[in-house]
């Protein structure tokens, strides 16, 4: 098993190598505000919707990182501030390298994205400290922070990590500043994983909740051990209890000995109206199959239980999985569509981001924004197309009639990670004809019913599908609108839908 992920992270570091993300830059004593050390191309033409595509090899080198907009996005922690929401995200680039700093972008709407800059110079010296005299030496790349406000303060988690010989020597530290565009100054270590036989997990990947009576829980986890939770000192946002690792809330299946797959990337938000803390985890390699499973908990130090009522910490894979590679018909689909970050808008609707690849090529990295909606039982389910900002107008039973394009996230398990986990296992629409007689497709025992904005698909296998129904934008046509279902079935496997 060790050696399994061992092969992991070597992986890891090969594709960040081969994508440019350990580029050069300089290091400070201690990190400030990250300077654009490439001279930018600032003449930024105006936005357009239409002009965004899978795509950007044109725009990719960090001389353009003003045109971005969503593009190069990997690992994304989103937060609303005034009237901005604001994206810090891994340092990556497509096709070639990048400088060490973490980078931000703000937007007013969630869909035309402002390159802000760099919130360090070059790697944080705490972390890059603890590794070096580990005997490591550290990626030159700062990974999947996470941002958050307490009180005036706002809090940079981030991930620094080391390639082999010492894949398992990582830090998460904290950098805390008065603003959200910095300067930041780093405070200390949350938690740390070293290269030695212990039973732990990789000390990358964090995210923090605060419970309903204001105690801070911080999450963070990958391959290894799975998932862990711990304690934090509110005041402070470092561990409660100094050196504390936590304890283990989530791993993987297996098929014979071997893992199913990776597990990382946690998100945890605590649900007021529903009064239930969710656990958004990652499952699989991170190029190719890539997807979003929950679990439930009614406190925020577990346990977690999935659709099924199983327990998300005992060695099987958990259901639902609301988000996985998918293709609509015509287009070249999405893979490595995972890692959440999830966060609320200014009307409380909730919101997934996440990092999107195109089918026809798994290096280039799209921000992906998709509206969350809840079940009636109480379980997220998001989006079939990423947010548009599409005015939403109610939705009557006569406009649902007509032809569509369905998906069922069906997953099919393939042990293993890079090495094995070649294929995205897309997801692929099929056509669907909702009549106007209430029937389905060419099949008369197959009906539909509509409640505004619940559609009820009954099909005559047996099996029913309760999905919400809402206005979006159709990205692979690039239409404005048309409309959208998605929700689970009753086996809590995802169904989604689009209209043509």
């Amino acid at each position: 098993m060790n050696k399994e992920r061992r092969g992991f992270v070597a992986v890891v570091a090969a594709l960040l190598l081969s994508m440019g993300m350990l580029s050069c830059s300089k290091e400070k004593d201690a990190p400030k505000p990250g300077p654009d050390t490439t001279p930018p191309v600032t003449n930024v033409p105006d936005f357009d919707i239409d002009q965004l595509n899978d795509t950007y090899a044109n725009i990719a080198p960090y001389e353009f990182r003003h045109r971005w907009g969503p593009y190069n996005t990997h690992d994304p922690s989103i937060i609303k501030v005034g009237e901005h929401y604001y994206s810090y995200s891994t340092d990556v680039a497509f096709g070639g390298g990048v400088p060490a700093g973490i980078q931000v972008r703000k937007s007013k709407d969630l869909v035309n994205w402002q390159f802000v800059g760099l919130a360090f110079d070059g790697l944080p010296q705490k972390g890059k400290e603890y590794i070096t005299q580990r005997g490591g030496q550290p990626f030159n790349s700062i990974w999947a922070p996470y941002i958050m406000k307490a009180g005036n303060e706002y809090r940079l988690y981030y991930s620094l990590s080391s390639p082999e010989p010492t894949p398992r020597l990582s830090v998460i530290g904290l950098a805390t500043s008065s603003s959200p565009e910095g300067p930041w100054v780093e405070k200390g270590l949350v938690v740390t994983s070293l290269n030695n036989s212990s039973i732990q997990t990789n000390a990358i990947d964090p995210t923090v909740v605060v419970d309903k009576v204001g105690d801070h829980w911080f999450y963070y986890g990958s391959a290894w051990d799975g998932i862990y939770v711990l304690k934090l000192n509110p005041a402070t946002g470092l561990a409660a209890t100094p050196g504390d690792k936590g304890r283990r809330i989530a791993q993987r299946g297996f098929t014979g000995n071997s893992i199913n797959g990776n597990i990382e990337g946690p998100e945890v938000i605590y649900n007021q109206e529903l009064d239930k803390y969710f656990l958004f985890i990652s499952y699989d390699w991170l190029e190719t199959k890539y997807n979003v499973r929950v679990g439930r908990s009614d406190s925020p130090e577990g346990p977690f239980y999935d659709f099924n009522g199983k327990d998300l910490n005992e060695p099987e894979d958990n259901l639902p999985m609301i988000l996985a590679p998918y293709q609509f018909l015509g287009h070249s689909g999405w893979q490595g569509t995972s890692h959440p970050a999830v966060f609320k808008g200014a009307d409380g609707q909730y919101f997934m981001a996440h990092q999107g690849r195109p089918g026809e090529n798994k290096y280039f990295m799209v921000l992906h924004v998709r509206k969350i909606h809840w079940t009636e039982s109480g379980w997220p389910v998001v989006s079939p197309q990423r947010y548009a900002g599409v005015a939403q107008t109610p939705v009557t039973a006569d406009e649902l009639a007509g032809d569509w394009e369905r998906i069922v996230l069906d997953y099919r398990i393939v042990p293993g990670y890079a090495n094995e986990q070649l294929s995205p296992n897309f997801q692929v629409a099929t056509s669907l004809k909702l009549n106007a007689d209430g029937t389905l497709s060419n099949d008369a025992a197959s009906t539909w019913a509509y409640k505004s904005p619940w559609l009820e698909l009954k099909w005559s296998n047996g099996r029913t599908e309760r999905v919400y129904v809402e206005r979006g934008r159709d990205w692979e046509n690039k239409k404005a609108g048309t409309l959208l279902f998605t929700g689970l079935n009753d086996q809590g496997i995802a169904v989604w839908g689009k209209k043509l």
